[in-house]
């Protein structure tokens, strides 16, 4: 592969990566609910994983497959934005049964400890079942690739390593600089929490309407 391709799609997927969405929502709840580091690299570990499973998918050609079928598309777009709104859900209905947004205790660490499983397999949903991130790596990952270097699904898997790097370090980024802003602050730290779950909800409902319509 040509080092000026690789360059360019490391800055122009850095760049899609840099914009707020679902992902960032899920990466700031996540960063101002932890108390450890442990608690704060799981579900930043998800997210990345999710990635790289659609990766995986579009290096095999599965990608292509449900891109180009509007059934199996609508399925994943329901069962993606279904989820993602009952995570929006969640993260309200969690506030509401505290006074104000996880204050780091022993109690609470050892209830974060026993959620690491499920936060891990929450960030892993919110970016594998997400139609629109499988819709983006099939729209990017094609265009950086060349026709007389390596296979093109090794190529993709190079260049969808690089990706799901990205989302690392720039998912934990945001979810460190949500806590160290934000958890001494209790009531910012509410606020931003309900700013979480309320665009996660809506971005589901969103993505949900938008397949049913369609």
């Amino acid at each position: 592969m040509e080092t000026a391709l690789v360059l360019q799609f490391a800055v122009t997927a850095g760049l899609f990566t840099m914009i707020p969405g679902a992902d960032w929502a899920y990466a700031i709840a996540a960063g101002l609910r932890s108390s450890s580091s442990r608690a704060l690299a799981v579900p930043v570990l998800g997210l990345a994983s999710g990635y790289v499973i659609l990766v995986c998918i579009v290096a095999v050609g599965v990608g292509a497959l449900i891109a180009a079928n509007p059934a199996a598309l609508t399925l994943l777009t329901v069962i993606g934005s279904c989820y993602i709104i009952y995570l929006g859900v969640s993260t309200l209905l969690s506030l509401r049964q505290s006074a104000s947004t996880l204050v780091p205790t022993r109690a609470s660490d050892e209830a974060e400890e026993s959620g690491l499983l499920g936060s891990f397999f929450g960030g892993m949903g919110i970016s594998g079942l997400n139609p629109k991130g499988l819709m983006l790596l099939l729209a990017l990952l094609p265009q950086f690739l060349t026709h007389d270097g390596w296979a093109s699904g090794i190529q993709i898997m190079l260049l969808g390593g690089i990706f799901v790097i990205e989302t690392l370090l720039i998912y934990s980024g945001v979810a460190v600089l949500a806590r160290t802003l934000l958890q001494s602050r209790p009531r910012l730290n509410r606020a931003v929490s309900v700013a979480s779950g309320i665009f996660l909800t809506l971005f589901g409902t969103w993505l949900l309407v938008d397949s049913l319509l369609a």
